[in-house]
């Protein structure tokens, strides 16, 4: 059973940088448009994102109760070690969501609709920036796990370990994934006239990504970080990264000839080709610390929680998957089974 809880944590994880990737990305990319496209990404953003976009989140719940239940060491590790940029990523998440339903549904319009939009832009780059912060530092390996903690001060347990080079590298990689998830999921759905403002934005945006994604695996090659020197002598990594490249040629076809279908398939592998290469070559001890890594098997929980919390996780699947599907299906966010 507990590769039953495995595999609902990753396609969780899978789901949410896919879902609330291309959410968060909306935000960015209206974030650093011009004043007039601003206004078409923000009309095509209500539209699109409205109906759907309190359902990405579920994925980030779903993730943390599992971790919780099923890898209590594990997950007080990162709860505790990590609360600072996990608790900003919150707050993020919160003042996000705030500002996009006053400034859509607020009966008044005043002023107050300023801030809405700059909350709602910042909050949207900031919180993918600390979600990509999180798992820098995860991987970082500069996190201090001891029970000695009057050996240390503050700011070498909880600061540290995050707000380092490598992990703001990471943070800016997974922000610029979201603007080009984002960038080229509103290819198919922005009207035909201003489909290219969003060819535009998805190429610019696979450019910043290869870029910043080269520069965070440079870094932390020359860096020693522990997290890149198995992934680059990994052979599954490779494999991974070498696909990806790949891959970048019909993305890339597909993005500037503005096919809806196309575009999501291949952006959809390069995230999942990017989502292997970084945790398999590892797993399962995908936390680094400054004592060397650690496996999310250790102290897991016992027998009869992991088989009652698999039990439920496939009931719920069963119940919330069909639901979820229909819900995208019926605000057209699913267009598989349309003609390109």
């Amino acid at each position: 059973m507990i590769y039953v809880v495995l595999f609902f944590l990753a396609f969780s994880l899978v789901l949410y940088v896919l879902l609330a990737g291309a959410d968060f990305g909306a935000g960015i990319v209206e974030l650093f448009s011009s004043k007039e496209n601003q206004a078409i990404t923000k009309k095509t953003v209500y539209r699109v994102m409205g109906p759907v976009w309190e359902a990405n989140h579920i994925w980030i719940i779903i993730m943390i109760v599992i971790l919780w239940v099923a890898f209590p060491i594990y997950y007080n590790i990162l709860v505790v070690s990590l609360h600072i940029p996990l608790t900003l990523m919150l707050l993020g998440i919160t003042l996000r969501g705030v500002a996009f339903v006053f400034r859509h549904y607020d009966a008044y319009k005043d002023k107050s609709q300023v801030l809405y939009d700059w909350m709602f832009k910042t909050a949207s780059l900031v919180t993918p920036i600390f979600l990509g912060i999180t798992f820098g530092a995860i991987i970082s390996g500069e996190i201090i796990h001891t029970i000695s903690i009057t050996d240390y001060n503050f700011k070498e347990l909880y600061i540290d370990s995050w707000f380092n080079i490598f992990s703001i590298l990471t943070g800016l990689f997974f922000a610029s994934l979201c603007a080009f998830l984002s960038a080229v999921l509103l290819i198919g759905e922005a009207a035909s006239i201003n489909r290219k403002i969003y060819v535009k934005k998805a190429t610019i945006a696979t450019l910043v990504v290869v870029t910043i994604g080269s520069l965070t695996m440079l870094y932390g090659y020359f860096n020693q970080v522990p997290f890149v020197l198995t992934f680059t002598s990994n052979v599954y990594a490779i494999i991974a990264i070498i696909l990806s490249a790949l891959f970048l040629i019909p993305l890339w076809i597909s993005i500037r000839g503005g096919h809806r279908i196309l575009s999501r398939i291949f952006a959809g592998i390069q995230v999942l080709l990017i989502l292997v290469a970084a945790l398999t070559p590892h797993f399962p001890n995908i936390l680094f610390t400054t004592q060397g890594s650690i496996s999310i098997l250790q102290g897991v929980a016992p027998e009869s929680v992991i088989h009652t919390l698999g039990i439920t996780l496939l009931i719920g699947g069963g119940v919330i998957l069909p639901g979820l599907f229909h819900l995208l299906k019926s605000f057209k966010m699913i267009k598989i089974l349309e003609r390109n």
